[in-house]
């Protein structure tokens, strides 16, 4: 059956490749993908396939009733973009001013409805359900993964399986790692209240830049000094916004913005309580006011140590030994971690990279692009997953009908 579809899958790859360039020039942010989400949802009820549209949001969900028993798998890709202008000089390079698919999420699209595509057509033939989920507002905080499962879309899913195409992996070859694979996201805004001034007679002033520059220095000490040295941590000040063109102004305040990764929900919690500290008792040792917005993200993504191994079997056998690594915990966030805190999950990476045809800029990058073959790999071991899943627990399904 493998064969088969795999087969199946490369006779319908131009279709893939015209559906992702559709995507790739009429590209939609998030929480804004109506015509994104309808044509994914037309693309699947033209396979025969049970669609629900409009799925905690933007979300589409697509039902395929396998012909004989098994359990239920769901494969996840999301759709939407990002607001950076595509400086690519291709042929398929967005039409939307300032917007572009510069993240693969057009790829993660096409590449699932080709699965779903070829295995509509076997659907007699299929053991179990397949549920495919099409997730809007991956990009933005709070995402769309968490308010489809409340709305319900892994009700009935025994496992779930997601994958993203990576830039700096060459074409051919895919990651998969077991345990934490992305970091809870964290964001944060710090406003510092102080006393404008003259910048000849600082003494009359309360300078928040001053204050600034100590508050970012001190929050330096939360991961080096703070926290368990065993224990994935990132605090970073990302922006210092304050005063204005003159030379000799004391602006009344600054503005910090940064960002937090953690993996372990302790370290979360405790990261939070110590930015707040410090930033507070900096303010009180001058006589300043601060206020403190902390924003939490997507969790970390955690890949089940039981499923992940028979994936990484299944990649071996697909692409060789040389065709897999294995993928350390990276610090990116990813809300596929909600789908993994409700049902044993595999967040897996395709590579795309392909020099000769300048697919080596990286993700959000203007000119980010990858090789559209990553669609095939994705697709293969999406089938490869289900298939193995579903004879490995075929004894069990048996036994209970």
């Amino acid at each position: 059956m493998r064969e088969k579809l795999f087969a199946r899958l490369q006779e319908i790859y131009p279709e893939l490749v015209q559906f992702r360039r559709d995507l790739h020039m009429y590209p939609e942010l998030s929480f804004q993908e109506e015509n994104t989400a309808k044509k994914v949802a037309d693309k699947l009820a033209s396979f025969g396939i049970e669609v629900q549209t409009g799925v905690g949001g933007m979300g589409v969900v697509g039902l395929l009733r396998g012909g004989k028993p098994g359990k239920t798998v769901a494969l996840r890709a999301d759709f939407d973009a990002l607001p950076i202008q595509d400086e690519k000089e291709v042929e398929y390079k967005s039409r939307i001013p300032g917007v572009m698919h510069a993240c693969g999420h057009d790829i993660h699209t096409s590449g699932l409805l080709g699965v779903a595509q070829v295995l509509s057509e076997i659907r007699d033939e299929l053991p179990g359900n397949v549920v495919f989920l099409h997730q809007f507002a991956e990009e933005l905080p709070p995402g769309g993964a968490k308010a489809m499962v409340e709305a319900g879309c892994l009700e009935g899913v025994d496992v779930v399986y997601g994958a993203h195409v990576a830039s700096d992996l060459p074409v051919g070859q895919v990651g998969i790692g077991t345990g934490h694979v992305t970091a809870a996201a964290d964001g944060f805004e710090i406003i510092l209240y102080g006393k404008g001034g003259h910048g000849a007679y600082p003494h009359t002033s309360i300078d928040p830049i001053v204050l600034g520059s100590q508050v970012v220095m001190n929050l330096q000490q939360v991961a080096s000094r703070q926290v368990d040295p065993l224990k994935q941590v990132v605090l970073s000040v990302c922006s210092f916004i304050g005063g204005g063109e003159a030379f000799n102004v004391i602006p009344d305040q600054v503005r910090l913005k940064g960002t937090v990764r953690t993996y372990d929900d302790q370290v979360r919690d405790a990261v939070e309580a110590s930015l707040i500290r410090i930033v507070e008792a900096n303010c009180q040792a001058v006589g300043a006011r601060c206020e403190i917005k902390y924003q939490r993200g997507y969790p970390a993504t955690y890949n089940d140590p039981t499923e992940t191994p028979h994936v990484l079997a299944e990649a071996k056998k697909l692409f060789g030994e040389e065709g897999v690594i294995h993928m350390p915990p990276g610090m990116g966030g990813e809300d596929f971690a909600y789908f993994a805190q409700e049902r044993p999950a595999t967040f897996f990476m395709v590579g795309g990279r392909n020099p000769d045809i300048q697919a080596t800029y990286p993700h959000h990058h203007p000119k980010f692009d990858v090789d559209e073959r990553s669609m095939l790999q994705t697709g293969q071991l999406f089938i490869g997953a289900l298939l193995a899943y579903q004879e490995r627990n075929q004894e069990a399904v048996v036994a209970q009908s």
